[in-house]
């Protein structure tokens, strides 16, 4: 929630009080005695609460609110109205006031209503952000969902590399969406109208990769009877994805190596050379650098592969984006089975955030289309098949990975301040300190970035 307020009263007295209980609840307030310099200066970006009193001179309440919504009319306004203005408060809400409180009212009723407004103004600045980023998705690829900062930071880094000419890696656990990611940046780049050809270097016997990858001309080996063009030479002027390279044989990463530096590929059985322009982008779920270090990747390749790096971040690290994938997976399964879409409940969505993921946005995903297509016979409702892996763990271990999720959810939704977070967990200050140094917990970690 964003901490933001500005105050406008033409009462000192009730500008200093007010602007004193808001601050010592660590808001972030500006006061100011007429609407008209606030009116000057708002804009459709402003992140915060407006709260006004109706009565006064020059601009009053209602004036400034229709003035102010003509900018924004979405902004959170609340008036403050007197024993008498009773009608011009229901007036207010007509035109599009957020709220108003009668005068006198107590702290807790002020503070509940500024905080509930200003939940409402950060959603919509968030829904705006991920149309926006949705419209710069637009067309026939695939599209990156989430509201994570982390997500939000990976869209970014997508969308300015995108034409860069430039081979990628990306890093990421299995069922991250890797391929996704590669398949972004190939249908939205000037490469879109070209070959996207994907091969998993894993996923092919070692016998038959090298063939697979360079092609070869008739004869070049026992059973080549016809000519045959290589996954390189067929993403001519597109994208060529290499997921699993680090499955990839010793002996092919020399060849890709002389590919990436030379783009010109030798089909097997031939000494001539095909010119390439094709990007090439390597996806892995290891680290490269310590198989480098051991000697079981070419570090050669490795850095020239290196140049450009993705990280992809795994689900539970973006806990927060999950109701809204889950709900995207239900509606596209529904449409693709053509079965009604099934309303999730509280407790499913609580399931759907307690759990780890480890396979990611893939066993989301897979849930989601399980629970269209079995309903009840899912196992989803009964919790089994989200906590297979929990049997695995002793009591203790399982107490101590609730209590690390507690903790971590309730600062990232704060943004790593400890009040808030101390008050939502209804911990002692003490008490929540000894837990995040008990689970080597950083507040720094989840303070919003900028």
């Amino acid at each position: 929630m964003s901490k933001k307020v500005i105050f406008i009263d033409d009462e000192k007295s009730i500008r200093d009080a007010l602007g004193q209980t808001l601050e010592i609840e660590d808001y972030d307030v500006s006061l100011f005695s007429s609407a008209k310099p606030v009116l000057a200066e708002l804009d459709n970006h402003f992140e915060g609460v407006i709260i006004s009193d109706i009565n006064m001179p020059e601009i009053d309440g209602i004036t400034f609110l229709k003035r102010a919504l003509a900018i924004d009319p979405e902004l959170s306004i609340i008036l403050l109205t007197g024993h008498g203005d009773i009608s011009m408060a229901v007036e207010a809400m007509r035109l599009g006031a957020y709220d108003f409180l009668e005068k006198p009212f107590s702290t807790d009723n002020l503070l509940d209503v500024v905080k509930r407004a200003g939940d409402k103004r950060e959603l919509i600045l968030e829904n705006r952000e991920l149309r926006r980023e949705l419209e710069a998705q637009s067309g026939p690829g695939p599209r990156i969902l989430g509201n994570n900062p982390k997500i939000k930071q990976l869209r970014r880094i997508l969308t300015h590399i995108k034409d860069a000419p430039a081979d990628v890696m990306i890093h990421g656990e299995t069922g991250t969406g890797k391929e996704l990611v590669a398949r972004f940046l190939h249908d939205h780049s000037i490469r879109h109208d070209k070959p996207f050809v994907a091969i998993n270097c894993g996923a092919i016997p070692e016998t038959m990769i090298e063939s697979e990858l360079f092609g070869f001309e008739s004869g070049a080996f026992t059973g080549a009877q016809k000519k045959r063009v290589g996954k390189i030479a067929h993403a001519n002027g597109g994208t060529l994805f290499l997921d699993e390279i680090e499955s990839m044989p010793m002996a092919l990463q020399i060849k890709m190596l002389r590919v990436l530096e030379e783009r010109k590929v030798e089909p097997l059985g031939t000494n001539k050379c095909v010119d390439l322009d094709v990007r090439i982008i390597a996806a892995t779920k290891e680290n490269l650098r310590i198989k480098s270090d051991k000697g079981e990747f070419r570090d050669d390749l490795y850095y020239r592969l290196n140049v450009v790096s993705v990280e992809i971040p795994p689900l539970r690290e973006r806990k927060d984006d999950i109701p809204m994938l889950f709900q995207n997976f239900v509606r596209s399964a529904s449409t693709r089975y053509s079965i009604e879409p099934t309303a999730i409940t509280l407790e499913q969505q609580q399931k759907l955030l307690e759990h780890d993921w480890p396979g990611n946005v893939r066993e989301l995903r897979n849930l989601a289309e399980r629970l269209v297509l079995m309903g009840d016979a899912s196992g989803f409702n009964d919790g089994e098949n989200l906590h297979a892996d929990q049997t695995l763990l002793s009591l203790s271990e399982r107490v101590n990975q609730f209590e690390f999720t507690l903790v971590c959810d309730a600062l990232k939704r704060h943004n790593g301040r400890l009040k808030e977070a101390q008050e939502e967990l209804g911990l002692a200050r003490k008490t929540l300190y000894d837990k995040m140094k008990k689970h080597n917990i950083d507040k720094d970690d989840f303070k919003a970035s900028h």
